[in-house]
């Protein structure tokens, strides 16, 4: 039955995507991030859905006849020297197979995120592009937050399987960086329902994330957490549930739990992060060995544990040769430090154009929404740099798909106040106190150029 729903709801939505190529982003980011498809058991697991939607996205693109629009922004360029790099870098990889294998699966994503910046050119479809996300990966939140609850938290929550965020590591970071989203989206709806099931979904994604016993999850919550209260224009409801989630963590999770996260003190003692700190060596020399390509995608191989860093054992004194679990040492040790300065440039730019769209709409009642907006995505930053320290996530979708949204928000602002710019300037206060219907979803934004 599963696989019938999601098939429908698949080829209903190519129909729409014909003339609509924006509609192929969301649909395209739904099975991509809930991956809908592995929920069931059948005919349907593993069906190129994905495959389907981005050739029937192409030749929409091909055929709309609406106007899309092309810009540019320093994130564009990045963009496409990283992708110029990722072919680099696999031309020239140690495993050529496998990395031929990851490369493709990481230029469709790439892919999507450039026909994001091309079509979703107004408020509305990029709030459609929040909900796509916030639905999709907080559905395995809200879930795995009552099995946490309903299984005393023994047992890991886990994510979609044979998908990016199928570990419980991989979740965990997934769901710190769509919490914000949540609470961003709570605040810009108006019907009561709706913002009553995304208040219900705060905590139980939160207690999700615990249940993960993912401890860089851990370390990402705790620092989001900060950063959630600081930034956030409603400060109690954040603060009550921080304050309500530090009797949970440490009356209702388990013993395992806290022995797992007790580890983050005592590293040495515990063989998984020994497995990483062997990992990050290996990245260190192969990227040392060869400094501008790295050793190309899927190198964290045994023949090259073998080769740069003979020798390393894990706690038990076995050999052992672990994944990377680092987005920072994946990019060095795959991309080189080419690829690693890359990667944290566009996340400099990321940063850099979320604070400029909170400098131009501060004072602006208008654009509460944009400001809400990009300071709810650095927060989500915040998470993915503390959480991706410890997991490996660097060609996950969310990071990329968090600065095209910043890249076409501050387009919309900026264009914006280059039509009418009192519309921008408004009372100094005027930010601090929230409209009483909480803003809308989907608001018609009555300005020029769809802004």
């Amino acid at each position: 039955m599963r696989d019938i729903i999601v098939t429908a709801i698949v080829f209903t939505g190519l129909v729409f995507v014909l003339n609509n190529p924006y509609i192929g982003v969301l649909l395209w980011s739904w099975i991509g991030y809930m991956n809908p498809h592995r929920l069931g058991w059948g005919f349907a697991y593993n069906f190129p859905f994905a495959l389907l939607i981005a050739l029937v996205t192409l030749i929409s693109l091909v055929i709309s006849r609406k106007k899309l629009e092309f810009f540019w922004h320093p994130a564009v360029g990045w963009l496409i020297i990283l992708n110029i790099w990722f072919v680099i870098t696999t031309l020239f990889s140690l495993q050529p197979d496998e990395s031929w294998m990851e490369f493709i699966k990481v230029i469709k994503i790439q892919f999507f995120i450039f026909i994001t910046l091309w079509v979703m050119h107004d408020r509305n479809k990029i709030n459609g592009l929040v909900w796509v996300i916030a639905i999709s990966i907080g559905f395995y939140g809200f879930k795995g937050g009552i099995f946490t609850l309903m299984g005393g938290g023994s047992s890991h929550v886990l994510g979609p399987e044979d998908s990016f965020i199928s570990g419980n590591t991989e979740i965990g970071l997934a769901l710190v960086m769509v919490l914000p989203l949540i609470w961003y989206l709570y605040l810009h709806t108006h019907k009561k329902w709706i913002r009553s099931g995304l208040l219900l979904s705060i905590p139980l994604v939160a207690i999700a994330i615990l249940g993960t016993q993912s401890r860089g999850a851990f370390l990402a919550i705790a620092a989001i957490g900060v950063f959630l209260w600081l930034k956030s224009r409603k400060k109690l409801v954040p603060l009550l549930v921080i304050l309500l989630m530090i009797p949970f963590v440490f009356m209702f999770m388990p013993q395992s739990w806290h022995d797992r996260m007790s580890t983050i003190n005592n590293y040495e003692e515990d063989a998984s992060a020994m497995g990483r700190i062997n990992a990050w060596i290996l990245a260190i020399k192969m990227a040392n060995a060869r400094p501008l390509i790295g050793g190309g995608f899927r190198s964290f191989h045994e023949d090259n544990y073998e080769y740069y860093a003979p020798g390393l054992i894990d706690r038990s004194g076995r050999i052992h040769y672990p994944d990377v679990h680092s987005v920072y040492f994946e990019m060095l040790g795959e991309q080189g430090y080419v690829g690693l300065f890359v990667f944290l440039m566009l996340g400099w730019i990321a940063w850099r154009t979320a604070s400029k769209i909170m400098k131009l709409t501060r004072d602006s009642e208008k654009h509460k929404w944009a400001y809400d907006l990009a300071s709810m995505i650095q927060v989500g930053y915040i998470g993915y740099a503390v959480g991706g320290a410890f997991l490996g996530l660097s060609y996950f979708d969310l990071p990329y798909h968090f600065l095209a949204i910043l890249v076409l928000t501050l387009r919309i602002v900026e264009q914006s106040l280059a039509t009418n710019p009192q519309s921008v300037i408004v009372p100094k206060h005027s930010h601090l106190t929230p409209p009483s219907s909480g803003g809308r979803v989907f608001d018609d934004i009555k300005t020029t150029n769809n802004n």
